[in-house]
């Protein structure tokens, strides 16, 4: 590799990631410790969503222990929607939320602090527009501390998170997607909150498979992190084969990563996303306005392709960094 040219690359993108792991944000949250250069995982905060508090928390713990990471900070948030009970997702994911590889139980500490106060704080403290939020989950803990400090909004530089559908539709009832469904109250909070939003819907998730010989590259390099990964996306896989008679398990939430360090893998519009909280038959979904056919105003990015060799090749030697 030539050093020849004088530009200096930006600084790494500070982000908090907000997940409730999950083998796929396992994954996401692996990408981004592997990614120092692009990426400074100022914190994560863990959310009630695939499997229940107690277990997210743990999880990205486990996870954090997993990538050697054990000086990041994680905190536990909300364990419950805005305004309705739970929905969790253990018929996917497994009693665990990561089942798969067997993984130790973490020895780091959870924080103190709250996860909604964390993310009031930072980005309170750091300077405006430079702390990205990358909600992996349901949005609760984002809505809850966009509620409680609406000063922290226009502080944002960025919401990047998977969650949604359009030409996909849903995965948990016929017109929603999971992590919108479990809590649609928070989700329309966070759409309408005015801070620049990219969405990972599962339009693009679902072209972003773990085919065999794309697990076998995941086992191949030989590592710890390498073969949780692939067991765990073996285990993930049995489900969307079952469900959608697909070639593999979509990774849904490292999408969220592989943007934030090659965007160009990626391509969407700029378009108006509403959520509905009301009706009983389409309740979370993401009616998104992709053909322009309404004078609602855009609020977000909404993806809707990958080129799903360059996303796996980043992620198999990202992931071989670990």
């Amino acid at each position: 590799m030539t050093h020849s040219s004088p530009t200096q690359s930006a600084p790494p993108r500070k982000i908090i990631i907000d997940t409730d792991p999950g083998q796929d944000d396992a994954v996401a949250i692996l990408l981004a410790l592997a990614s120092p250069q692009e990426i400074d995982v100022l914190g994560i905060t863990a959310v009630a969503g695939n499997v229940p508090l107690a277990l997210t928390q743990k999880n990205a713990r486990i996870v954090c222990e997993l990538a050697g990471r054990h000086d990041v900070k994680v905190y536990a948030g909300c364990d419950r929607p805005l305004a309705h009970s739970l929905v969790t997702a253990e018929h996917v994911h497994g009693e665990t939320g990561l089942n798969g590889p067997k993984l130790p139980d973490p020895t780091m500490p959870l924080q103190d602090q709250h996860a909604v106060d964390y993310i009031i704080d930072t980005l309170r403290s750091e300077a405006p527009g430079t702390v990205t939020l990358c909600p992996l989950g349901p949005l609760t803990n984002i809505a809850t501390a966009l509620q409680k400090a609406p000063d922290i909004a226009p502080r944002i530089q960025d919401i990047v998170l998977m969650g949604g559908a359009y030409f996909e539709v849903g995965n948990i009832t016929p017109a929603a997607e999971f992590n919108i469904y479990v809590d649609p109250e928070a989700a329309e909070i966070v759409f309408k909150c005015g801070a620049p939003i990219t969405v990972m819907p599962l339009d693009v998730t679902h072209k972003a498979l773990v085919t065999k010989p794309r697990n076998d590259a995941f086992r191949a390099l030989g590592t710890p992190v390498g073969t949780a990964v692939a067991q765990m996306t073996d285990f993930f896989e049995r489900f969307d084969r079952e469900k959608y008679g697909s070639e593999g398990a979509p990774l849904h939430d490292p999408c969220v990563t592989a943007w934030l360090i090659q965007p160009d893998l990626f391509t969407g519009r700029h378009i108006n996303v509403e959520i509905e909280t009301a009706s009983p038959l389409t309740r979370g979904m993401t009616v998104a306005d992709w053909w322009g056919v309404t004078d609602r105003a855009p609020n977000a990015t909404f993806i809707g392709d990958v080129d799903a060799d360059g996303f796996f090749a980043l992620l198999t030697e990202r992931l071989a960094r670990l």
